[in-house]
């Protein structure tokens, strides 16, 4: 399934759904590629062509999507480990492994990230352990072999990666690992050092590792072809950087700055506590070595895009503002609340003359701001190279410089529309049907609070008469007169009339697609993130309910949500 020249001639409307919060049948305490198969099945029985997915690359320890330990390899916890979907995982295995846990436990509430991942690798070991065991010409086994030629260019160096992340304890930082192993070309001289025994032992956890990415690309792909089959078009996300101790630091160090970390300023609508008003956000991700990249014309970034798109029809390119300029710290986030104590000259002081600012250059001269187009254009040209025309859409959401609406219309991606933040010279909201059609509204990010629960802390404010009051009671007045409700009152409940008129005026309006997160969807108020916080709360909400049980749940809401669609010319029949 493709796109063609005439794709925006017909608007379409998806779901924005994070994989760990969707509840499959049976699921491990995470969702997993069997969930995301149910929810292609009911994304598509409800009339909707486009399914938006967050990052699925392998996560650091804190487990967000955005803080990947590669650009390549992905998750293991996404994999399916039931033997229904893991063919070398006997019945006999999975149910011996599941009675050391207790998985009524796992499954309940928010997901328990250590206890999931350590089921999950007990069972990826089992099957393992029986998959070695194949003849030298089963199928199963060649196709293996040659899943490994085929991912040549990534996976010796990521399995190596991985191998010694567990070797060391799965400390991530690999400055503090065994000074032979903290980089990809002096651990394979090391490794010639080993005695054979150990050497031997050392592989094996290599093809273990190896092992794992095959199965969880065979699943991945498996999903894509029932998108396919289905009509709905899978949206990937590629996050705007990679871990700074990830494996591809560890292997191409060349590519990346890890003295210099990205981030964004700070701005208007992120300010979840005082270092992010202050400072910005820092993501602590190693800035890009543009000139070193270019030397073999991008093929880290052509890799990474070619290989995405075999598990997605359309790819997000997360935070696209960055590939013009990027907001760097001088210093890790780890330190942060250290210089959330410093004034200007202390900080100053501590890295030597060097505060948070924009890299290359800001937009300060016209010199400056015509480069940073430039490059971006450039970039975004490469992508489309490799992603193909219309197979693109830019997070372009932030404090937006004036050229990348002009480079992202000439170059026909559409960036994203947010009503609240749309508006015209006299501050007012745009209408939704004035929307550009290349573009993609939405209420909402995975970054935002889910609308009912911002609007329900906005009639908190006025009804508790807070300092935000007046600023609350505007908003959604705005809000109220935006959805064509002008005349109901500001405490009126979210439920019903409301959040069913927030719903129709969004597909209604002149974006190409409209996309709507779960939780805004089904008026839920689960936060899958809140940035600028540092805590465990971030990537852990779950949908309450398993996939097959909203139609029962939510008849009401799924009514009035097809009649919008229907309405608004976005519903698809199958």
């Amino acid at each position: 399934m493709s796109f063609n020249n005439s794709m925006y001639d017909k608007k379409t409307a998806g779901i924005l759904a994070p994989l760990f919060a969707l509840r499959g049948k049976e699921d491990l305490g995470i969702g997993d590629t069997a969930a995301l198969a149910e929810m292609i099945v009911w994304v598509a029985e409800h009339g909707f062509q486009a399914l938006q997915m967050l990052p699925i690359n392998e996560t650091s320890s804190n487990n967000s999507p955005y803080e990947i330990l590669s650009a390549m390899a992905l998750e293991p916890s996404t994999i399916t480990t039931h033997p229904d979907w893991l063919e070398d995982l006997t019945q006999e295995d999975y149910r011996a492994i599941l009675e050391r846990y207790d998985v009524e436990k796992m499954v309940e509430g928010n997901v328990h990230y250590c206890l999931v991942k350590k089921c999950k690798q007990e069972l990826l070991n089992a099957a393992w352990s029986r998959f070695v065991l194949r003849e030298a010409q089963d199928k199963h086994l060649r196709d293996y072999q040659c899943f490994q030629k085929e991912e040549s260019y990534w996976l010796a160096d990521y399995t190596l990666y991985r191998a010694l992340l567990e070797r060391h304890d799965n400390q991530e930082d690999f400055s503090t690992w065994n000074p032979c192993t903290q980089n990809a070309d002096s651990a394979k001289r090391w490794l010639t050092t080993l005695p054979k025994h150990e050497y031997l032992s050392f592989e094996k956890r290599r093809d273990f590792f190896s092992y794992v990415q095959w199965i969880a690309i065979t699943q991945w792909k498996k999903v894509f072809a029932i998108a396919s089959s289905q009509g709905v078009l899978l949206i990937g996300d590629i996050p705007t950087g990679v871990h700074v101790a990830s494996a591809d630091v560890f292997s191409k160090s060349d590519l990346f700055d890890i003295e210099n970390l990205g981030g964004a300023p700070p701005e208007k609508i992120f300010q979840s506590d005082p270092f992010t008003m202050r400072w910005g956000q820092n993501w602590g991700i190693p800035l890009y070595k543009w000139d070193s990249m270019e030397k073999d014309n991008f093929q880290w970034w052509r890799h990474r895009i070619r290989f995405l798109r075999s598990f997605f029809h359309i790819l997000r390119i997360d935070h696209a503002l960055g590939l013009f300029r990027i907001y760097s710290f001088p210093w890790p986030p780890k330190m942060n609340d250290e210089f959330m104590l410093l004034t200007q000259e202390e900080a100053l002081k501590k890295t030597e003359g060097i505060l948070p600012h924009f890299v290359d250059y800001a937009d300060d001269t016209p010199e400056h701001a015509s480069y940073n187009k430039e490059r971006g254009s450039r970039l975004l040209s490469i992508f489309q190279q490799e992603a193909g025309k219309y197979q693109l859409i830019a997070e372009d959401l932030g404090e937006v410089p004036p050229y990348v609406p002009d480079v992202l219309k000439k170059l026909e991606i559409p960036g994203f529309k947010i009503p609240l933040w749309i508006r015209d010279k006299e501050n007012k909201m745009i209408p939704a049907r004035d929307y550009p059609i290349i573009s993609v509204a939405t209420y909402a990010t995975h970054d935002h609070h889910p609308f009912r629960k911002q609007w329900e802390m906005w009639q908190h404010d006025i009804r508790e008469k807070k300092s935000l009051a007046p600023g609350a009671e505007k908003t959604i007045r705005e809000l109220l007169f935006f959805i064509d409700l002008p005349d109901l009152d500001p405490l009126t409940p979210y439920e019903g009339k409301i959040h069913q008129a927030l719903l129709k005026t969004l597909y209604e309006s002149g974006s190409w697609l409209v996309i709507v997160m779960i939780t805004d969807l089904l008026g839920l108020t689960q936060i899958f993130n809140n940035p600028g916080n540092l805590t465990n709360s971030n990537w852990v909400a779950r949908i309450p309910l398993s996939i097959n049980s909203w139609n029962e749940k939510h008849t009401t809401t799924l009514a009035s949500l097809d009649k919008a669609l229907q309405e608004s010319g976005r519903f698809r029949k199958v």
